[in-house]
């Protein structure tokens, strides 16, 4: 009998049967330790400063003062806006990387409304108009890649991003158009009336903020796991195939879902220029589009545990900055903290669906 003399790999990658919650969560509590662990021998090797100090000037950045704590809330709320708006393309496969533009066309709907008609309609009025008007406007932007990729199949991912380039002309146009002073900037938007900005509520300027993030989030999860609707997109995820096999309509459901997505992201463009920064520029959507697909990604398209980790990335954020000024460190030094924490969570998912197993040796029969 011939001897096999093909060698087994030394490292086999196999996948995973789904593993329980607990599991899940625990293997990326120990991503997290074992990032700050590796975060704390770069400070002190090469910063050469104390690392419980420079954790606790991130912890003190963004939950050092109640201003803080509230800048912080309000970033991790349009974070997580954004990053619901990806839920209903991402759960059909439908790779939509154009958050960024369907933001910034949804913040200039809501500046041209704010400077046209901020000092002539009712603030109730107008925030209703401009919410409906973003959201119209986003879903547009992000309907014409998907009616490409429904009827033509299309590469939706090359398709968005195109679409974002297009969007910063768009919004470059308009910026010169009204900038009246010829400095590239169309500044803060009625800032003396505060004509369509966001109301304060209970004496808090971002209570607004929170309640719209708030019922997008429990309106997409019941939409995704409790509609009809959810259910074909989810079908249509796992196999286009199958859908249609069960009768479903393909292009419509890619159709519907992305312009739900675009409608989203709008909206969040909506907040961003009524209701926190009040002014239009390319810079509106501030890369956060794509930083709203880790988020997505990592959450599994879950509107609620996308809550956790945009908090966790906007607390990276405002700390890295935080470390920057308290130590005199570059942004550089910086970011590489936060890069390494954020490499470390994004292994956790290999782990998470992948098992290694080392080479078996076993004594060959005679």
């Amino acid at each position: 009998m011939e001897k096999n003399n093909a060698k087994e790999p030394l490292l086999r990658i196999k996948k995973r049967d789904d593993l329980p919650f607990l599991q899940k969560a625990a293997v990326i509590l120990l991503a997290v330790l074992a990032s700050l662990l590796v975060s704390a021998l770069f400070i002190y090797f090469v910063t050469k400063l104390d690392p419980i100090s420079v954790y606790v000037s991130m912890f003190n950045g963004a939950f050092g003062t109640a201003r803080r704590t509230w800048i912080t809330v309000r970033d991790t709320c349009l974070l997580l806006l954004i990053s619901i708006s990806l839920s209903p393309a991402f759960r059909m496969r439908f790779w939509n990387c154009g958050a960024e533009g369907q933001i910034l066309i949804g913040g200039l709907t809501t500046a041209a409304l704010m400077i046209y008609f901020g000092n002539k309609t009712p603030t109730f009025v107008l925030l209703l108009i401009m919410l409906l008007v973003s959201a119209a406007a986003g879903g547009l932007w992000a309907y014409l890649p998907a009616y490409f990729k429904a009827k033509y199949d299309t590469n939706e991912t090359l398709f968005t991003l195109m679409m974002n380039y297009m969007a910063i002309q768009v919004v470059e146009f308009f910026v010169d158009f009204w900038d009246k002073k010829q400095s590239h900037s169309v500044g803060i938007i009625n800032m003396q009336t505060e004509g369509g900005w966001f109301p304060r509520i209970f004496g808090q300027q971002y209570f607004l903020n929170i309640v719209i993030v708030l019922v997008a989030m429990v309106a997409v999860y019941i939409y995704m796991h409790y509609s009809k609707h959810g259910y074909e997109a989810a079908v249509v995820g796992e196999s286009v195939a199958t859908a249609k096999y069960a009768g479903i309509n393909v292009p419509k459901v890619i159709r519907k879902n992305v312009l739900i997505s675009g409608a989203i992201a709008g909206i969040a463009g909506f907040v961003e220029v009524s209701g926190i920064s009040h002014t239009i520029s390319k810079q509106t959507a501030g890369g956060r589009g794509f930083t709203a697909i880790i988020v997505c990604w990592l959450a599994k398209f879950n509107p609620f545990t996308m809550t956790i980790i945009s908090a966790f990335i906007v607390f990276l954020s405002k700390g890295a900055s935080q470390i920057s000024s308290d130590f005199g460190l570059n942004e550089y030094a910086s970011n590489i903290i936060t890069g390494i924490i954020l490499f470390f969570i994004l292994s956790s998912e290999f782990f998470n669906n992948y098992k290694i197993s080392l080479r078996h040796h076993k004594k060959e029969a005679e």
